[in-house]
C-alpha cells in the first residue's frame, strides 16, 4: 500500500519471509510462494481461495512503507465460514521489522492453537540477515532473480554483491547469488561451465558458514543435476528435505531427476506433494504431463499438458511442452499451429526454434528444419538434457543418424538414462533403433538405469 511503487518487493518480500517461517513448522501445510502470490492484487473471496487451494486458514494483510517508517496489519481467516480468528496492526520503523514478522508468526501459532517443539521455536526466531539495509537487498535482488531474464539476474547480483559490503559474508545473500549464477544456465542465457563454477564457489562459502543449512545441498543438487550427476543431485536433494521437508522447488526438482531416469513410480509421491503444497505453480503441472508421457501413455500426457498450458498460455516454454505433447500424440496438425504461434510471438525463443526444427523435420522439409539450427543453440541444447534430446529428435526424423546419435548420447550424458522410453517407448526414435551405435548405447543406458538408486 506504499505509495512509491517500487516498495512493493518489500512487502513480497516479507510474504515470502513469513510463508518460510511457518513453512518450517511440522504440523502445517503452508502453500508456497509461487501459489499464494497468484492471489496478489485479486478480488477473490476468502472462501473461494481456500477452496481452490484446499486450505482451512488464508492469512490476509498489508504492508505501508514511507522512508522508514512501517505499518502492518494482519489477519487470520477460517476460509470456511469466513470467521476471523486473529488481526493486529503494527507500527514501527525498518529497524523493527524483524521483531514484527516473528510476532506474526507467532500469533498465528497461538492462534491455531500450536504447540512447537524448541527447534521449531528456534527457527521462527532466527534472523538470518541481521542488517536492515542488507536485508532490503536481498528482497529486491529475489525479486529481480525471478524474472528469470538476463537483465534481471544482472540486477539482482548487483544487489546481493551490495548486501554482501554491507554486513558481510551471510548464508542467505550467497544462496540467491548461487541461484542466480545457476539459473543463467538452466535458462540457456548464459551456457556453460563458467556460471556452474561461479554457483559452485556461493556453495562452498555457504558450507563455510553453516555445514548444515538446506540452501547448500538444494544448490548443490542443482548444479550436479546440470552437470549431468543425477544420482549424486539425488543425494543432495533428499539432505536438503531432511532440513526442510516442505521445499517444493527441492520436491519438483526430484521429480524431474526420477522422471529422466525411469524411475516414474517414485516421482508419483512427490509430485503428489509438491502440488499440495504448490497447486498454482505451471512448472509443476507440467510434470505429471511428462511422467505420463514417459510411461508411453500419450493421450493422457497431452491433457494433462493442455492443464499446464492453459495456467500461463502466453509461456514460450509451456506452448513448447504442449505442443511437444499433441506431436506424441499424434495430434500433429494442432501441435503445428501452436509452434508457428510461438514463433511469430516469439521469434528470438529458443523454444520457438526446437519446435520448427521438430515440425519442418516431421514434415520431410530438411532445409527449412536446419535453418533453424544455430550454433548458439547448439550450445544452449548441449547442456540441457530436454533440449539435447530435443535435438536428437529433429536429426532421428531427417534421417541423420549419425547426428542423431551424437545428440541422445549427449542427453544421456546430460542424466537422461530413462531406458524404457529410450529403447522401445518413444517413437521419434524408431528409425535409428536399428543402428548398433544405438544399441551399444542402451547397454549403457541399461546397465544406468537398473543401478540408479533412488
Amino acid at each position: 500500500m506504499s505509495p512509491d511503487p517500487e516498495q512493493e518487493y518489500f512487502c513480497d518480500g516479507m510474504t515470502e519471509e513469513i510463508i518460510s517461517d511457518l513453512s518450517q513448522i511440522h504440523d502445517l501445510l503452508v502453500i508456497s510462494r509461487s501459489s499464494a502470490m497468484t492471489y496478489k492484487g485479486k478480488k477473490k473471496k476468502i472462501k473461494e481461495i481456500g477452496q481452490e487451494l484446499n486450505v482451512q486458514y488464508a492469512l490476509e494483510g498489508s504492508v505501508r512503507k514511507v522512508g522508514s517508517s512501517l505499518r502492518i496489519t494482519g489477519q487470520l481467516i477460517d476460509a470456511r465460514n469466513d470467521v476471523h480468528l486473529w488481526s493486529k496492526k503494527y507500527s514501527g520503523t525498518l529497524d523493527d521489522v524483524f521483531d514484527i514478522q516473528e510476532k506474526v508468526s507467532g500469533s498465528i501459532v497461538d492462534a491455531l492453537k500450536l504447540k512447537l517443539n524448541p527447534e521449531e521455536e528456534k527457527k521462527i526466531a532466527e534472523r538470518p540477515i541481521e542488517n536492515v539495509k542488507a536485508y532490503e537487498c536481498y528482497l529486491q535482488a529475489r525479486q529481480e532473480i525471478w524474472r528469470f531474464t538476463e537483465k534481471g539476474l544482472e540486477r539482482g547480483l548487483q544487489l546481493l554483491r551490495n548486501g554482501l559490503e554491507i554486513i558481510g559474508e551471510n548464508v542467505l545473500l550467497y544462496a540467491a547469488m548461487g541461484t542466480a549464477f545457476y539459473l543463467y544456465v538452466d535458462a540457456g542465457i548464459k551456457p556453460g561451465e563458467l556460471y556452474l563454477q561461479k554457483a559452485e564457489e556461493c556453495v562452498q562459502n555457504i558450507f563455510e558458514l553453516n555445514p548444515e543449512t538446506s540452501h547448500g545441498h538444494y544448490l548443490l543438487g542443482s548444479i550436479h543435476m546440470l552437470r549431468g550427476n543425477m544420482q549424486q543431485a539425488v543425494r543432495d536433494f533428499k539432505r536438503a528435505l531432511n532440513k526442510e521437508p516442505n521445499n517444493p522447488d527441492c520436491l519438483l526438482q526430484l521429480v524431474r531427476i526420477y522422471g529422466s531416469c525411469g524411475k516414474e513410480s517414485a516421482a508419483e509421491p512427490l509430485l503428489e506433494k509438491a502440488l499440495a503444497l504448490d497447486p498454482l505453480n505451471a512448472i509443476a503441472h507440467s510434470l505429471p504431463g511428462y511422467l505420463q508421457l514417459l510411461s508411453g501413455q500419450f493421450d493422457s500426457a497431452a491433457e494433462l499438458y493442455y492443464k499446464m498450458y492453459q495456467m500461463d498460455p502466453e509461456s514460450p516454454i509451456f506452448r513448447w511442452f504442449y505442443a511437444w505433447s499433441l506431436i506424441f500424440a499424434k495430434r500433429n496438425e494442432e501441435a503445428y499451429r501452436i509452434i508457428d504461434q510461438l514463433a511469430s510471438d516469439f521469434p528470438s525463443s529458443a523454444f520457438a526454434s526446437y519446435g520448427l526444427f521438430i515440425k519442418n523435420a516431421l514434415q520431410g522439409s530438411k532445409q527449412e528444419a536446419l535453418q533453424n539450427i544455430t550454433p548458439e543453440l547448439e550450445e544452449a541444447a548441449r547442456g540441457v538434457e530436454y533440449h539435447s534430446r530435443d535435438m536428437a529428435h529433429g536429426y532421428a526424423l531427417l534421417g541423420e543418424k549419425n547426428k542423431a546419435l551424437d545428440w541422445l548420447e549427449n542427453a544421456v550424458d546430460c542424466g537422461f538414462i530413462n531406458y524404457p522410453f529410450i529403447a522401445e517407448i518413444d517413437p521419434l526414435f524408431e528409425n535409428i533403433r536399428g543402428e548398433e551405435r544405438f544399441k551399444t548405447l542402451m547397454k549403457r543406458v541399461k546397465y544406468e538405469w537398473e543401478n540408479f538408486e533412488v
